[in-house]
């Protein structure tokens, strides 16, 4: 079942809502939880699940993505017919990039057909999760299904932000709808509603025919949930796979974020410094692997003023140094340098990030290369703030990369 597969990850967004983060980046490369990239998950996934023919569909400012590939995912042997391959637009069918996400598919159809592959298994890379694809691939041949969506249960008042399905007492899905104002809830459950996931396993036939069809619809918007599954579903053959059961290898901690916004992004790295966080970094069965350069352990040591650096409840990651400033609650990617009297608190610095002398951090979001001067202050002052930098619905700011200070 897994040599017959194809996998393909979808990894071409803008991923305004992240902005400024993904001002010079693609969504699926911004960093995440002190080390890795947000597109890591998935590809972890692919590696522990057993799947070995991964194509990533890149697309805006995909430099930074397609850098991360090759030095932290050229694990896989081309003469094995294994590969990781980054596939930027071709242009093949026309002379537009990708205009949503069937469409990406489409235009790669070619390459897909070459594979020869009985099954494709469509991914998002920019979703934080742990899953075992392998799992869901069995079941999708248990119900000779022709396609198969990984859904997972959300409460109702949430359940607009997603594609909602409908199932019937054998998992067959009848129902679909994208971002419905009015969601129907699960049968039994009424405060609670199946969300798609936006992991699906098409029978390579069905693929190659309806994105064929799709592509002559003038009235198409070429996108997987919004186009081409509520067409399938009229033709049957569409069944629910249930995120985080008793299937497959990976422990169901059934933690899956859409970190698509600066507040849920924002959160789903807090979510980590949880005293038992629900996504376990150090879960030994399921290790996220990613890219990391050769950094010299983090170390605290005595500022000029003679305090120690002092750390709680914090994710330091090496080449830190914390010079008797504090951080509390915070995450601190590589290479990051905290001067002495400084508090950092609530806040996710990136790699280079320099913070002077009593500088004082408040739910910040601080991008790379950053040198914060001495005594400066952000997260206190909303008015201030706001004239200087981007802040979330939430309030969170965001200091972007290289920013300068006055």
């Amino acid at each position: 079942m897994l040599e017959s597969t194809q996998t393909v990850i979808l990894a071409g967004g803008h991923g305004s809502r992240l902005l400024p983060l993904t001002s010079e980046r693609a969504k699926p490369a911004v960093p995440f939880g002190g080390k890795y990239r947000i597109i890591d998950f998935t590809l972890a996934n692919c590696l522990h699940s057993g799947l070995r023919r991964v194509l990533v569909l890149t697309q805006y400012k995909s430099h930074s993505l397609q850098k991360h590939l090759r030095d932290g995912w050229s694990l896989f042997n081309p003469e094995l017919g294994e590969y990781i391959t980054a596939v930027p637009p071709q242009m093949r069918t026309g002379e537009n990039w990708y205009q949503g996400t069937a469409d990406a598919v489409y235009q790669n159809l070619y390459l897909l057909k070459r594979s020869g592959a009985e099954q494709m298994l469509i991914l998002s890379g920019d979703h934080i999760y742990r899953m075992d694809y392998a799992a869901m691939l069995a079941f999708h041949k248990e119900c000779s299904a022709r396609l198969t969506v990984a859904c997972m249960e959300v409460p109702l008042e949430q359940a607009g932000q997603f594609g909602i399905l409908s199932v019937d007492e054998g998992g067959r899905v009848d129902r679909f709808e994208e971002k419905p104002a009015d969601p129907r809830p699960m049968p039994g459950d009424a405060g609670r509603a199946l969300a798609s996931m936006g992991v699906y396993v098409f029978s390579s036939e069905l693929l190659f025919e309806v994105l064929e069809e799709d592509h002559g619809r003038a009235d198409s918007r070429h996108d997987f949930g919004m186009d081409i599954i509520p067409r399938l579903i009229e033709r049957g053959g569409v069944y629910a796979y249930r995120f985080g059961g008793e299937r497959g290898r990976v422990s169901p901690d059934r933690y899956w974020r859409d970190v698509g916004t600066l507040d849920s992004y924002y959160e789903a790295n807090m979510d980590l410094l949880n005293p038992v966080p629900a996504l376990n970094l150090y879960q030994p069965d399921w290790p996220i692997r990613t890219y990391q350069a050769q950094y010299p352990p983090a170390r605290t040591v005595p500022g000029p003023s003679g305090d120690e650096g002092v750390v709680l409840n914090s994710i330091i990651a090496g080449g830190v140094v914390i010079s008797g400033g504090g951080v509390e609650h915070s995450i601190l990617f590589p290479h990051v340098s905290v001067g002495d009297g400084a508090v950092i608190h609530e806040s996710i610095l990136f790699s280079n990030v320099q913070v002077g002398e009593g500088v004082r951090l408040n739910r910040c979001i601080v991008d790379k290369d950053v040198v914060i001067p001495p005594r400066e202050s952000i997260g206190f002052d909303r008015k201030r703030d706001e004239a200087r930098f981007t802040l979330s619905p939430k309030g969170i700011v965001v200091v972007p990369k290289g920013y300068r200070f006055e």
